[in-house]
């Protein structure tokens, strides 16, 4: 193994007695200090470690919570009933209070010992299994950022700082232990991490921690897709959307992640490039107001400027619309997928939003309320609205239909025709006419 991530940094143990941080017992949770009790009370030590610390030094209240211990996990299994062991690249145990979950992990070690316990299987850098224990100072030295790497202490209350956690969180910067390199390519998720932590804290990102993106960053096409998802949840759901977005474009990583939103934010699209921070900032909003966000929605969003793109194209050279508009959304989903495994429960979500946004153009009667009723009609229409910055029409369009919500059937059905002509308000044709007269350059006014 390369020991450089480990041996750069010699621990210097600093304790923050309890008088002197702001970390409350009011704000753990019950379940987290139980196993912390347990644990201290049979002769182990227990220590409450990482992303809660961090968050609660803060002043944040944190909604998960994870235990560090040099009990081992068949020991904390015997502790508790509610205990069941998991993974195999990390042995862990989870300790299960009816909906909430604590996850106690042994301390890890190097490695670099003579006869330490467990087993540790890297290839080509990477850490592909990692079950070797060892003693807290190892442990810290293990984790991936400074301000993670710290541990509040059951049996006196005070907390541990082995690698200058707390001078980062005075300092709001987010460093990395070890050889920043050294780190991403044991795991190059860290770099997502790096800039979900940052959006999420707002921190900045160390230089040197960030300096590796440009070269590293083609190694998240490594990563598991499905891995991807989730990271991709954690940045775009969890209220700070917009801002994990902006950095993933600053430090040259969202092509590695969405080439699609890349190449197409790349041709310059100001309209593109507003529908997708106006997206992610509702997002945020409902997130802040504790109303229910769909991963479909947002992924719709984050992909609509290739899939428009190719639609208009293969139209122009003759296509029938809908199979332009089929096969761009097969293609642009199936690229997607082989970086981030997006559920097919989502793309066909997603397929639905953009397949309905040229059926908004369709103002006669029956297509009018059998677009009202479709299912998907309410994510399709608020898609619509976003989309207003791509032209005056397609923003008459969308006041157009917010009208229309708010007649009655009666009214609504005898202002609109009952066949393929006009109609009585002008936002539909002019929509027409302008996709018409669209030029191919790869700027799209409306669908």
């Amino acid at each position: 193994m390369n020991s450089k991530a480990r041996t750069d940094v010699a621990p210097a143990l600093r304790i923050i007695p309890r008088e002197q941080h702001i970390i409350s017992r009011k704000n753990i949770s019950k379940a987290a200090l139980r196993v912390l009790y347990r644990l201290n009370e049979s002769g182990y030590d227990a220590f409450l470690v990482g992303g809660a610390v961090r968050d609660l030094l803060l002043g944040g209240k944190p909604k998960d919570f994870d235990v560090a211990t040099n009990a081992t996990p068949d020991e904390v299994k015997k502790l508790f009933r509610n205990c069941r062991l998991i993974g195999r690249r990390f042995r862990l145990a989870h300790v299960v209070f009816g909906p909430e979950i604590i996850e106690v992990a042994t301390f890890r070690g190097t490695g670099e010992e003579e006869g330490a316990e467990g087993e540790r299987h890297i290839v080509d850098g990477r850490i592909v299994r990692d079950n070797v224990w060892g003693s807290i100072e190892e442990d810290a030295l293990r984790r991936d950022f400074r301000v993670n790497a710290m541990y509040y202490d059951i049996s006196d209350f005070s907390v541990r700082d082995y690698v200058g956690g707390m001078q980062d969180l005075e300092d709001r910067v987010l460093r990395l232990i070890g050889d920043p390199a050294t780190r991403y390519r044991e795991d190059p998720v860290r770099m997502l991490r790096a800039v979900r932590l940052a959006a999420k804290l707002g921190f900045r990102i160390d230089d040197a921690a960030s300096a590796p993106f440009a070269e590293l960053g083609v190694l998240l096409a490594e990563a598991a897709p499905a891995r991807l998802f989730d990271e991709s949840l954690k940045m775009f759901l969890a209220g700070y959307g917009l801002q994990s977005f902006r950095m993933l474009e600053q430090c040259g990583l969202l092509k590695f992640m969405f080439p699609a939103t890349a190449r197409a934010l790349e041709r310059g699209d100001e309209a593109l490039r507003a529908l997708v921070e106006q997206g992610l900032a509702n997002t945020d909003e409902r997130v802040a107001e504790g109303k229910s966000v769909t991963p479909a929605f947002l992924f719709a969003v984050l992909l609509w400027g290739e899939v428009r793109d190719l639609a208009y194209a293969w139209m122009e050279q003759g296509m029938d619309n809908n199979e332009a508009w089929a096969r761009a959304a097969l293609r642009v989903v199936g690229e997607q997928c082989q970086r981030v495994a997006i559920p097919r429960r989502f793309t066909f979500t997603m397929e639905e939003i953009w397949s309905l946004q040229p059926r908004f153009e369709q103002i006669q009667r029956k297509k009018v309320f059998r677009l009202l009723t479709h299912p998907r009609f309410r994510a399709a229409f608020d898609f619509l609205l976003l989309r207003a910055h791509e032209s005056p029409a397609v923003r008459e369009l969308g006041q157009w239909w917010a009208h229309a919500q708010q007649l009655p059937h009666e009214t609504l059905a005898a202002a609109l025709p009952n066949h393929s002509g006009g109609t009585a308000e002008p936002a539909a044709p002019a929509a027409r006419k302008r996709r018409r007269r669209r030029r191919p350059s790869g700027k799209p006014g409306t669908t």
